[in-house]
């Protein structure tokens, strides 16, 4: 994209490692802090990092979170294709209560791994999979139920799983906000040489940047949301038509749109680290958006046939 012909005004001489260090300063810096400067023409606004980041967490953690991470998309696949085809349907049962994304497993396990993810960065960073994840968790959520009657149980689950979404949205963002805002600062500004932080900029310097706008809690985690409130409504009322039903399916197709979008803005516009792992992530779920479309398909025609 456009910011990609953009050169940072690096130091100049400095060795590879050095710039990899401001590069990871810039971009797990959590408070940026805002002073005058003298010089209001060339350096009209002059930031600098107020914030030490911790360091990363072991590589084995992230290890442990791609495997559980692939598992969980690989169940989701395979339950998917088994939904598709009509197979196996007490095997789907077992699969969707202990190995779905959103389900009473994996999304707390999910959310512990966001909750801490602005420290895993090694060979998993967070600040990278971490939409990929929470876009697994919503088609999850939206593509399966979870379970059958209109007993306490099922609006239990399900009002987890909206908690565990919107709690793994704000999770999200304190992940990703800090890395699109030093993008934006490292990409955008000039280095003023009084720190190895401190950067000139011809305008603010805002939470998230200007660069990326995907963010977690946004309007696609609501309407994911409606739609599973919607759904627990339409269950325990035992409503079968009417305007309940009209909205939800309105909802449910409008988030499906809006996970799309998502996933295609991400893969375009997201910054430029990490080019094959980012295409793996984004390319398998927009795979599992183009499955729930198939299936929608097949089950319209076999109602007409």
């Amino acid at each position: 994209m456009f910011w990609q012909l953009l050169l940072p005004e690096y130091p100049t001489g400095q060795p590879e490692w050095v710039l990899e260090d401001i590069k990871l300063m810039f971009y797990k810096c959590v408070r940026w802090q805002f002073e005058e400067t003298m010089d209001p023409i060339s350096c009209p606004y002059h930031y600098f990092c107020d914030s030490t980041y911790p360091g990363n967490y072991s590589p084995v953690v992230d290890i442990l979170l791609l495997i559980f991470t692939t598992f969980s998309y690989f169940a989701t696949l395979f339950i998917m294709v088994m939904d598709i085809t009509g197979k196996g349907q007490t095997s789907i049962t077992m699969l969707k209560r202990f190995f779905l994304p959103s389900g009473p497993i994996s999304l707390p396990l999910i959310l512990l791994a966001l909750a801490n993810g602005h420290r895993i960065n090694t060979l998993f960073p967070l600040s990278l999979v971490g939409p990929a994840i929470l876009q697994l968790v919503h088609i999850s959520a939206l593509s399966f139920e979870s379970g059958t009657g209109k007993d306490m149980k099922y609006v239990f689950f399900e009002a987890s799983t909206i908690s565990g979404i919107l709690h793994a949205s704000l999770y999200l963002d304190s992940v990703v906000l800090p890395y699109y805002t030093g993008f934006d600062a490292l990409n955008m500004s000039t280095f003023s040489g009084e720190c190895p932080s401190c950067v000139c900029r011809n305008e603010s310097l805002i939470v998230g940047g200007k660069i990326v706008s995907y963010r977690g809690w946004s309007l696609t985690t609501f309407l994911v949301v409606g739609a599973l409130c919607l759904r627990i409504i339409f269950r325990v009322c035992g409503e079968t038509k009417g305007n309940i039903l009209l909205v939800r399916t309105f909802l449910e197709g409008l988030a499906w749109i809006l996970i799309a979008v998502d996933c295609i803005y991400l893969t375009i516009n997201s910054p430029p680290e990490r080019v094959i792992l980012k295409a793996s992530l984004f390319g398998g779920i927009f795979l599992l958006i183009c499955l729930h479309g198939l299936k929608k398909v097949c089950s319209h025609i076999k109602r007409l046939v």
